[in-house]
């Protein structure tokens, strides 16, 4: 193992070389820094641990999952083969990467639903009912009032025709606990307020959470034939209908079911969603968005990751890893500057979208 480590830290340091141009002599872990190459010992780790997450994307009927399934599901077929029925001791004597994918996924809740009947080719909401589906974005390029006036200008509308509603979800996260809120706004009736909190999520999940819960609250609704969504992260709605294999599929596949029931009520039904970033301060909007800051929890008890966090997670730890591993090893140089950002900060190895 140690020699096929080496022969992949020469490859990956010849390519470091030939993106900078530096000299052969170069420090490896200087130029690594640079290149925003991670080692390569640090890189099969976390393709390690990430691969032991695979086992979530699976169907519930596929045979791997049988054998890891969680300890509470005992409807299977299978269960008496599943791993968990084996004794510490039978785990401890096979160390196989089966063993260590269950108790993974057994830390994980459910985030993929790859065979659900909204994700389907001809049932899809977004190939059935495109033209009852608007997306309204943020047009970076004009002045943050004539967005603001267009957000005005859809609320008296809802306010003049008793069956549009207007739905404003905004999430944060502190300490690791996501607060989701939605205000549902409705003709001469009270506001609606709905408040969730939730443990070890991405931001994306927390975002698609609060969007899912104005939608489920809106179909209690009677006589309503349109409801507009705003929110500032448009990027999680068009992940409610992307067919594709996803971690939020959960999330989309509900929110896809109350909408396909929804379109199919009235001919005239109607979704618009509306972007509405938070430095706009557009006042329903921002009421949501302060009611998300306000709240500083902390979790007292171990629970649940999502799939997306846990990766996430995965990904902080082997970055903080690389990062104690370069200032305190000599192999970066000892000529090796340091580079400061505005803040004269020094300027570390961090992640983006999932890369060094």
């Amino acid at each position: 193992m140690a020699y096929h480590l080496k022969i992949l830290g020469k490859m990956q340091r010849r390519a470091a070389l030939w993106i900078l141009g530096a000299f052969k002599t170069s420090p490896s872990y200087g130029i690594e820094a640079i290149v925003g190459l991670i080692p390569i010992n640090l890189h099969l780790q976390k393709l390690g641990d990430r691969s032991q997450l695979c086992a979530s994307k699976l169907p519930s009927s596929h045979l791997i999952c049988l054998l890891i399934e969680l300890r509470l599901n005992s409807n299977s077929s299978l269960n008496s083969v599943a791993l968990y029925l084996l004794t510490n001791r039978q785990c401890s004597l096979i160390k196989g990467h089966l063993v260590d994918s269950a108790d993974r996924t057994n830390e994980c809740f459910p985030s993929f639903n790859p065979l659900a009947s909204e994700f389907s080719s001809g049932l899809r909401v977004i190939d059935n009912f495109s033209d009852r589906i608007s997306f309204n974005l943020y047009n970076k390029e004009k002045d943050d009032k004539s967005h603001a006036q267009l957000l005005d200008e859809i609320v008296l509308e809802s306010f003049l025709t008793p069956s549009v509603i207007i739905v404003a979800t905004n999430a944060s996260i502190k300490n690791n606990v996501a607060t989701s809120i939605v205000h549902i706004h409705t003709h001469n009736k009270p506001l609606i307020k709905i408040i969730h909190h939730a443990v070890n999520v991405t931001s994306m999940e927390a975002e698609l959470f609060a969007i899912r819960c104005g939608i489920n609250q809106v179909m209690c609704i009677d006589n309503i034939s349109k409801f507009i969504v705003v929110t500032d992260s448009i990027h999680a709605v068009k992940r409610i209908f992307n067919p594709s294999v996803h971690p939020f599929q959960v999330q989309s596949a509900a929110i896809l079911s109350d909408l396909h029931n929804f379109f199919n009520y009235h001919i005239n039904n109607s979704i618009e969603f509306w972007e509405c970033p938070s430095r706009l301060k557009w006042r329903l909007h921002n009421k949501v968005d302060k009611k998300t800051k306000m709240f500083n929890l902390i979790p007292l008890h171990p629970y649940k990751n999502s799939w997306d966090f846990s990766k996430k997670c995965e990904s902080n730890d082997i970055l903080n890893i690389w990062k104690m591993m370069f200032q305190a090893s000599n192999f970066k140089g000892n000529q090796f500057l340091d580079l400061f950002d505005n803040d004269n900060n020094i300027i570390k190895p961090s992640y983006i979208k999932g890369r060094p």
